[in-house]
């Protein structure tokens, strides 16, 4: 389920010519990549999935399988595609002439990043992002709707909607470090909370910590996380939700819903 969500391709921006020089290299710039969640450019961190958008970014399409995993470690190449940023390959998940999916290695640190995507042996134009120290963000499961499960794991949905007094799971990514923090190109081996604390805000109003049972790392997975979160009785219909980390706050505009 939630690994679907992460291989959607969101529509974004548009796409530049090519400054490579390189007749056939991968053509994308700054403004053709996106948060893969918040489909928002400029919106980056480590251990973030992010989207990147061009032409020949690739000669076949590839999504990670569970053979592409070994021993819980990621790939770095996938259909002869890799990313650096900071000259540290980022790991792949899905690949096409047209779009990457790849996670922001967790080792970077925020500040000033150089992007380059390579295919075939063939570089893409070095270009220049920002990362933040996060950059939370909920998936979504259309263009206003955050991805949302109750604990069956049924989506919540128009026709399976959540409700005030249920506890729901919440899926993002770019919240930040955990304790103990992840391993470089690793699949999570168990629940690790995040570092520091964080807010949920329904119709900007901040719901109780205690409603906060779990905000962390998901076993199996890499730069995905989930938020376990009671909804408050009285929550109104299709309220508006947000996520803060102490030094950001996810994109408004996100609703949750609720009857």
């Amino acid at each position: 389920m939630a690994a679907a969500v992460l291989l959607a391709a969101l529509l974004f921006g548009p796409i530049w010519a090519d400054s490579s020089g390189n007749a056939g290299a991968p053509v994308y710039s700054a403004a053709s990549i996106a948060n893969s969640a918040a489909a928002s450019a400029g919106y980056y961190a480590p251990d973030t999935f992010i989207s990147i958008y061009g032409t020949n970014l690739s000669t076949v399409v590839r999504t990670i399988s569970a053979s592409d995993v070994s021993g819980g470690l990621l790939p770095t190449t996938l259909g002869g595609v890799h990313v650096l940023i900071n000259g540290i390959p980022a790991d792949i998940w899905y690949v096409s002439p047209t779009l990457v999916n790849a996670l922001v290695p967790s080792l970077l640190a925020s500040g000033a990043a150089t992007l380059q995507v390579i295919s075939n042996g063939i570089a893409g134009p070095a270009v220049q992002i920002q990362l933040g120290a996060t950059a939370p963000a909920f998936f979504q499961i259309d263009a206003s709707h955050v991805l949302a499960t109750h604990l069956d794991g049924s989506v919540v949905s128009s026709s399976s909607p959540a409700h005030g007094g249920e506890w729901i799971i919440l899926w993002t990514t770019g919240m930040g470090p955990t304790v103990p923090a992840a391993i470089p190109n690793q699949v999570a081996q168990i629940a690790a909370p995040l570092a520091s604390p964080i807010q949920i805000l329904l119709n900007g109003a901040a719901v109780s910590p205690s409603n906060i049972d779990y905000a962390g790392a998901v076993v199996g997975y890499a730069g995905l996380y989930q938020i376990n979160l009671l909804l408050p009785d009285g929550i109104a219909p299709n309220a508006e939700i947000r996520v803060a980390t102490p030094d950001q706050i996810s994109p408004a505009g996100r609703f949750l819903i609720v009857q």
